[in-house]
């Protein structure tokens, strides 16, 4: 048999392993994100909500916010738009996750296999778990940031119509066309400074702490590698995501969710330091963790839905566990 026909007979996740794992990511997240998204949409809600920086510029001044807390906020949502407007904004959220989870899932394993390499003993230190983490992180929401910001402001549509003011976007395709038109390609990466900086906090919490928890049960403990372990590292993970990732996420989506000139410069804010300053200043150090319950219980159960799905189509597929 010549080599290129022996090679035409290996399996798929032999012939391309990075595209394969990446398709393997995408799908697991996609799962996750459609699980856990109205949990998401709460949390954006709250995270605007008594948005300091709006009331000092006059245009909700004497308006109560609507919603209060994460079930109230929920409770409303449903009460005011209507169920399915729980999953509004879920498409570009799912486009977001297949190019944001793909990439950074890709790069965290390149990096720990080839870049910064494994222990002997096939263990993986935690500085360089570290870096490798929050490396993937930016790498992967720098290029899922236009998708990002689409499902931010589509987030935001039911709340603008019950506040009297007009849509702005009548799909996916539309938003991103409209952003385009008004911002051009920088417009598009409206907020990705905030972003890739809450991506590389969140995976220094997730990928980190799952790949850390997850060999270190496996060396010093007699659990095997399978769903118990799995498990036990994705809830790890997503508590340390919440708390890393939470204050840069309020920024972020303040940041993504601010009107804009003609020329896309924020009318709100200068950067997302500006951002950060005008939030504790206007609201308090707290207000930074605005939406923490939904986001903590959306990263829970994400991770959970993420990491399970993930190790057990790889292992399906013929994929080496994580």
């Amino acid at each position: 048999m010549s080599p290129g026909e022996e090679e035409k007979s290996l399996p798929l996740p032999e012939r391309w392993p990075r595209a394969s794992k990446f398709a393997l990511s995408a799908f697991a997240a996609a799962v996750a994100e459609l699980v856990t998204f109205p949990l998401d949409l709460t949390k954006t809600r709250l995270q605007v909500q008594g948005e300091a920086a709006v009331h000092h510029g006059g245009a909700t001044t004497g308006q109560a916010a609507p919603y209060r807390g994460m079930v109230r906020t929920a409770a409303g949502i449903v009460q005011e738009e209507g169920l399915r407007k729980l999953w509004q904004g879920a498409t570009p959220a799912v486009y977001r996750h297949i190019v944001y989870s793909g990439v950074r899932m890709v790069a965290y394993e390149h990096l720990r296999d080839s870049v910064l390499g494994r222990a002997e003993d096939a263990s993986f230190p935690f500085w360089k778990a570290v870096i490798g983490g929050m490396s993937a992180g930016a790498i992967g929401q720098f290029f899922a940031s236009p998708t990002d910001l689409v499902k931010v402001q589509m987030q935001m549509e039911g709340k603008r119509k019950l506040e009297g003011k007009p849509l702005r976007f009548r799909g996916v395709h539309h938003a991103f066309m409209k952003i385009l038109s008004e911002g051009g390609i920088r417009g598009l990466w409206a907020g990705w400074v905030p972003n890739v900086q809450r991506a590389a906090l969140v995976n220094m919490g997730d990928l980190t702490t799952y790949d850390s928890v997850k060999h270190f049960l496996l060396l010093n403990t007699p659990l095997v590698d399978n769903s118990v372990t799995h498990s036990v590292a994705s809830c790890c993970s997503g508590l340390v995501a919440a708390v890393l990732g939470t204050p840069a996420d309020v920024v972020k989506t303040r940041i993504m969710n601010q009107p804009r000139d003609k020329q896309g410069r924020g009318l709100l804010y200068k950067s997302s330091m500006d951002c950060l300053i005008q939030t504790v200043q206007g609201e308090g150090f707290m207000s930074l963790y605005k939406g923490f319950i939904p986001t903590w219980m959306r990263m829970a159960p994400w991770s959970l839905v993420f990491w399970l799905t993930y190790e057990q189509i790889r292992r399906i597929c013929g994929v080496s566990s994580f």
